[in-house]
Formats: structure tokens, C-alpha cells, sequence
């Protein structure tokens, strides 16, 4: 199976080159250095619909699949915008599904708990909240299983202390979806901005997506309505697993489109430049390094849409979701340093958009799983 590009989906992509070519191109630069995406951003994605897409519009959602948000996030990097763009703009794509799940639908219905929808959800898709997913902690890493912040049930409430780290959006959201330990399992709680006791703290600085804010978290006794649990108890570790795919399905995206993207940057720039009275591209050495890094790339985004088409359909195919981000990422690391060294000089300066890519580039092996989860996960496909 492979995606079906539909005159919806090639409108789609019309729509995201337009949005980011005005909305994005002329202020990119100026979002990395103030550390965060300008919350209007989200605003006006929404109201073209692009902030809703994979969202039922039962939901206050735009419609579409986990292979329509894959478009938008080819397209955004593949127009001129980058991976620390879609982290900001689009990190209700991990906050909201847990929600949605649990209120015993996926993402196009309206059915079950509704002021968990109408509270969260619906403001969220509309582009005036933001939300954040709250699962690593200081000392955990990818241990899901080992979280150490714990609640408390006491009456209609439940009392929230510990930590959390490396959060996307932290600093801007107005809403974290937590995991946190509730003695028998993990139970997730949304948690509302400015509760007593929860602290946003420092913003972190980071190797790259620099215009996508992270933060820690700090909870003391931080009391959280029960109406606020997202599912039952202990069902926390399951709904986390169950929606990895989509997330490391995006970072495999965001992987392949960096590397395609960075292919036209370095073919552009080796047409362009002349060294010692030739074009670079003339050099048959530097026309194949092209044709690999765009063969490199090419392939990586095949198979990512094979698997995202089978994931679509509802196949569960972790193994091979753990092998999309992995080769993706592959791909995108050595793409992106090809890419970069055929810009000379210029290519180390933040001048150059691909300097940019080759920051971003590198988180994408470790967010979501790293590597070597990935590769656990693949050996335990193959019953090793």
C-alpha cells in the first residue's frame, strides 16, 4: 500500500507552501532567536485549517488522517520552514489524542466526556489554547514505565508531586497532559496552567529547534480534579504506547522532508557556485554525492509512507514503525552533513538555511524513542 495522492491532498500541500511562504519565510529567523513561535501563529493556522488536520471536525478538527498531518509536515519543511516549527506549532498532535481516546472515541467524533473536549480540545484546534504532553522526567529518560511523579487520590482530587523535563511548548502551554504514577500503574491528568503548586521553570536552551520552547515542570501538592484523569486509572502506560506510532511516524516525516529539503538547497547552491572557473555541479564527484543524498532521501520517504499508509488502515505494525524512524533518521543525518559541507563556509554560518537543518536534524534520533529503543523494539520483532 502505498499514500494516494488525491486532488484534496495536492490542495493540502497548495495550502501549506502558501501559509508558510507568508505566514512563516519572513519571521523564522527572528521566532529562533526569541526561543518561541508567536501564539497569533497558531490562531491563523487554524483558521485556514491547517492546525485542525487529522482532527474530526465533530471535534472542532478540519478532517483528514494520520497520512493528511504527514502532508502538512512534508510540506512546511519542504517550503522553507523546519522541524522546530512543526515541534511548536503542532505539539497538540500529542497533547490532544490521549484525550480523545479516552473519551472512548479517536479523533472524529464527539461522544463521551464532553467538558474534556469543550475545555481542551475544542479551544485547542481553534488556535487560542496551547497544549503540551508532560512525560520525561529528570531522571527517566525513555523509561515510561519507571515515572516517579505521583497523585495522590484524596476525595474528588488528586494530589500531584514531582518533575518533569525536556517538555515541547512547556513554556507557552496552558495545558500539559501528565503522566503520573498512581501505585498500581500510570494514569494520565490534564493539568491546568497556573494551579497552585505547578511551576513552569527555566526555559532550556537547546543544539537546535530553537523556536520551539521547552521547559521543566515542577508539581508540590498540586491539586487536580479527578474529572481532570483522561481514561481510567492505570491506563496511562497503554495509551502512551498506543499513540507512539503517530508521534514517531511525524519525526520520521520530519526526518525525510529535512533530508529532501536540504537535497535542494545543495543542488541549488552547487548549480550556482563556481569554483575555479566551473559550477560545482559540473564536478561529476559532487553530481553523484547529489544523487545519492537524493536517493538517500527518496527511499526514506517511500517506506515512511508505506507504513504510515498501513498504520492509517489500522495494522499494527510497531516493528516497522520503529524501522521508518530509524531509516528516516539515517537518511536525514547524512543528508543534511553532505548537505552543509557542500556549502563550504557558507553552510557554518546561521545565514544558511541548512545550518539551520543540520542543528534541527539532530534531535530527531533521540525524540520520540531513540535509536536504540528503536533498534530494541526491531530486535524484538524479530523474536531475538
Amino acid at each position: 500500500m502505498t499514500m494516494v495522492e488525491t486532488p484534496e491532498r495536492r490542495q493540502l500541500r497548495e495550502l501549506t507552501r502558501a501559509f508558510v511562504t507568508r505566514e512563516v519565510l519572513p519571521h523564522l529567523d527572528d521566532w529562533e532567536r526569541a526561543g518561541e513561535v508567536p501564539r497569533s501563529l497558531h490562531a491563523t493556522a487554524a483558521k485556514i485549517g491547517l492546525l485542525g488536520v487529522g482532527f474530526g471536525e465533530s471535534v472542532g478538527g478540519s478532517g483528514g488522517d494520520l497520512l493528511d498531518s504527514i502532508i502538512v509536515t512534508e510540506e512546511i519543511i519542504r517550503s522553507g520552514g523546519s522541524s522546530g516549527l512543526v515541534a511548536a506549532l503542532f505539539t497538540h498532535g500529542i497533547a490532544l489524542p490521549h484525550i480523545l481516546a479516552a473519551c472512548g472515541v479517536p479523533s472524529d467524533s464527539a461522544s463521551g466526556p464532553q467538558h474534556l473536549i469543550d475545555r481542551y480540545v475544542r479551544p485547542t484546534l481553534a488556535g487560542t489554547t496551547i497544549g503540551a504532553l508532560a512525560v520525561t522526567e529528570p531522571d527517566g529518560g525513555s523509561d515510561v514505565a519507571g515515572i516517579r511523579t505521583r497523585a495522590r487520590r484524596d476525595g474528588d482530587h488528586y494530589v500531584v508531586n514531582g518533575s518533569k523535563t525536556y517538555i515541547t511548548s512547556g513554556i507557552r502551554a496552558d495545558f500539559v497532559t501528565t503522566a503520573v504514577s498512581t501505585g498500581n500503574g500510570l494514569t494520565l491528568l490534564v493539568i491546568d496552567k497556573g494551579t497552585p503548586g505547578f511551576t513552569v521553570g527555566r526555559r532550556l536552551e537547546k543544539l537546535g529547534w530553537h523556536c520551539s520552547d521547552t521547559a521543566e515542570l515542577s508539581f508540590v501538592d498540586v491539586r487536580v480534579p479527578v474529572a481532570n484523569r483522561v481514561g481510567e486509572e492505570h491506563t496511562g502506560f497503554l495509551a502512551i504506547m498506543q499513540h507512539f506510532a503517530a508521534e514517531r511516524l511525524s519525526l520520521a516525516t520530519q526526518a525525510y522532508a529535512t533530508a529532501q529539503r536540504c537535497v535542494e538547497l545543495a543542488t541549488r547552491w552547487c548549480r550556482d557556485r563556481s569554483t575555479f572557473g566551473r559550477p560545482l555541479a559540473s564536478r561529476q564527484l559532487v553530481r553523484h554525492r547529489l544523487a545519492e543524498m537524493h536517493t538517500r532521501a527518496e527511499a526514506a520517504r517511500a517506506y515512511v509512507h508505506v507504513v504510515a499508509t498501513r498504520v492509517a488502515a489500522g495494522e499494527p505494525v510497531v516493528t516497522e514503525v520503529a524501522m521508518a524512524k530509524n531509516v528516516a533518521v539515517a537518511a536525514c543525518a547524512e543528508v543534511v552533513d553532505a548537505a552543509l559541507q557542500l556549502h563550504g563556509g557558507f553552510g557554518y554560518l546561521r545565514d544558511a538555511e541548512v545550518e539551520r537543518h543540520y542543528r534541527d536534524a539532530r534531535i530527531l534520533g533521540i525524540g520520540g524513542g531513540t535509536t536504540e529503543i528503536m533498534n530494541e523494539i526491531i530486535a524484538k520483532g524479530m523474536g531475538l
